[in-house]
């Protein structure tokens, strides 16, 4: 069986860096390890009408901004299909026939819709289009044939539902489809990165995450405003590190090299924690360490992005070229689920 990845972001404003711990960090590795037969990264401005749809102005505007993002952390058009969902109509007809598989119920079971939900205020007016958009994630990912679906642990939830369609079809009409696999970062505090301000979810609808488009000065900013330990209020106080966001940030991206470069007192960060466990050590001096280590990552990202943001032609041709590669394969797929259903009357009406 060939090896076909696809993942995916919603353009409901540009990536932070908990999209690079959780997912870009894993698809540049996967794209430059090339043990893949096809990879395809999808910009799904479909699902993200969901709760936008008054407001098309923001998603067409960061589709751009993603794209450069892709690009600039170094996502390879040469090696990967980069493509815009809306682009790609035969997504839309794969989920159309997809619904019939699967329950109102089981949609609002889905641990990561009731979240989703919640966080929406969509309690008492929920839109159709929301809530059928695991639907729409497994229209995308069967279309492709993907059997490799890299995410955070907060994707599980869909990529499972895309596994119970997968077989619902395949049991009634015949083995048509891949049941995909999802694949989560290695270190599980890249799986979902908590919010600079301490909530379990960073989200640009929050106002709390540190963007790959930021400049020197504001990831300053935000690293100082970063929520610690509340009681760690003298530096001679012994400091609580589970929590913490600020280690839990230099768990995600720091190296040993980087803590002996920002802080060469100490060999590694276990010592730095060591030392701020027992008191003694400020959360400034901490949060300074935490600013060269993102700062490091984050320049070459910078200037990768202002060349892209001064081609922005370029950029635009790459997803149309995309979308079109994209189109070709996904009229496969939908060939072959209309003559599994039966429903391929153009052909049957020849015979």
């Amino acid at each position: 069986m060939k090896n076909i990845i696809l993942t995916a972001d919603r353009p409901t404003g540009r990536l932070h860096i908990g999209h690079y711990a959780g997912s870009l960090i894993n698809r540049v590795k996967i794209q430059n390890e090339g043990n893949y037969d096809k990879m395809y990264v999808m910009i799904a401005d479909a699902q993200a009408l969901g709760d936008n749809h008054d407001n098309i102005q923001k998603i067409r505007d960061n589709i751009i901004e993603v794209a450069i993002d892709y690009l600039s952390v170094g996502i390879d058009p040469d090696k990967v299909t980069i493509f815009i969902q809306s682009e790609v109509p035969e997504l839309t007809e794969l989920t159309f026939y997809y619904m019939n598989l699967v329950t109102l119920s089981r949609l609002t079971r889905n641990p990561t819709v009731k979240e989703e939900i919640k966080l929406r205020n969509f309690e008492t007016s929920l839109p159709v289009g929301f809530v059928t958009y695991p639907i729409s994630q497994a229209a995308d990912i069967t279309a492709f044939g993907a059997n490799i679906i890299p995410v955070g642990d907060d994707q599980l939830p869909m990529i499972e539902q895309t596994r119970e369609i997968v077989r619902s079809f395949n049991s009634l009409y015949g083995e048509t489809l891949v049941e995909p696999k999802a694949v989560l970062p290695e270190l599980e505090v890249c799986r979902r990165l908590p919010g600079t301000d301490g909530n379990a979810k960073m989200g640009k609808s929050l106002g709390n995450g540190i963007y790959l488009a930021d400049d020197e000065k504001t990831v300053n900013q935000k690293v100082m405003s970063m929520y610690t330990d509340p009681d760690h209020i003298k530096v001679s106080d012994p400091g609580k590190i589970e929590g913490n966001v600020v280690f839990t940030y230099l768990d995600a991206f720091s190296t040993d090299e980087q803590i002996q470069k920002y802080a060469p007192e100490y060999k590694n960060l276990q010592e730095v924690k060591d030392h701020y466990s027992r008191g003694g050590l400020g959360d400034v001096k901490v949060k300074k360490i935490l600013m060269g280590v993102l700062n490091e990552i984050l320049t070459p990202i910078r200037e990768k992005r202002a060349y892209y943001e001064q081609h922005k032609n370029e950029v635009y041709d790459m997803l149309f070229k995309g979308s079109d590669d994209a189109r070709m394969a996904a009229q496969q797929t939908l060939d072959a689920v209309k003559k599994a259903m039966g429903i391929n009357y153009r052909d049957i009406l020849k015979k």
